[in-house]
């Protein structure tokens, strides 16, 4: 009778603490790992900049991720995609140095931009370039956004169509991502950060997108899958071997009986 309980009940052949912890590991990590693609597919979109207008934050035919955003929640200093009839029958890349209300000027004794009257550091312009080569004033209307490329000598913006109704600057509804990093290629790879310079005024700076968040889910995952796959094998074949040691243990045995 003990034998036939032994038989029929007990743990399943097989079913020890570390195979199912490995079956856990692979069950986490694929939801983290087609969790953190599925939740990127759906709050980014990667965009191929053709031009060096942007350089060096983004060189011509980097691939980008930008965040799907309303434009409501753009703030000056971010790098944004837009897209306006006025410009071009395409998507853009600029970055935002002004909004609604702001007076935007240029330039100071030194060559630097003012907005609102507070001088505009600019770290991230072209090594040799100018804040801009024509000088401007301008305010940009409500509901609306001043953009500059940081190539600014190599640059169709919001300068070019000072002259126009809406003096250059563009509908916050023409917005449709703000870009997060640099993807391609790997040797450009970083992720845009947002300028100390526009901080101090008011509204401040956007805040990071999860990008950082949704890789470390994807790379986690990725080790979880692995490393739950290779505990099977690994078994396997440490317990290949002890019975390898076994059976010439045996066998030595048996020549000296």
């Amino acid at each position: 009778m003990s034998g036939a309980r032994g038989a029929g009940g007990g743990k399943p052949p097989g079913r020890t603490p570390g195979s199912v912890l490995s079956g856990l590991a692979v069950a986490v990590g694929c939801v983290l790992f087609l969790g953190g693609f599925v939740w990127g597919a759906v709050l980014y979109k990667p965009y191929t900049v053709p031009t060096d207008s942007m350089a060096p934050t983004i060189g011509k035919g980097d691939r980008v991720l930008a965040q799907r955003i309303d434009g409501g929640e753009v703030r000056r200093g971010d790098v944004v995609v837009f897209h306006d009839q006025v410009w071009g029958d395409l998507p853009m890349v600029k970055r935002v140095i002004g909004v609604g209300g702001d007076r935007v000027e240029c330039c100071d004794e030194q060559g630097r931009l003012r907005v609102n009257g507070k001088v505009l550091e600019e770290p991230y312009l072209r090594s040799g370039d100018q804040a801009s080569s024509t000088a401007f004033s301008t305010t940009v209307p409500k509901g609306r956004l001043f953009l500059l490329g940081d190539h600014r000598s190599d640059s169709l913006d919001s300068r070019v169509h000072l002259t126009d109704e809406a003096g250059g600057a563009v509908e916050r509804g023409a917005v449709t991502a703000r870009v997060d990093a640099t993807a391609w290629p790997l040797g450009a790879w970083g992720t845009v950060g947002r300028p100390e310079a526009f901080q101090a005024l008011p509204g401040g700076v956007s805040q990071p997108g999860p990008l950082r968040l949704i890789l470390v889910a994807v790379v986690v995952g990725a080790v979880l899958i692995l490393a739950g796959a290779a505990h099977g094998p690994f078994v396997r074949r440490r317990a290949g071997g002890g019975a390898r040691r076994d059976q010439a243990a045996e066998g030595k045995v048996a020549a000296h009986g």
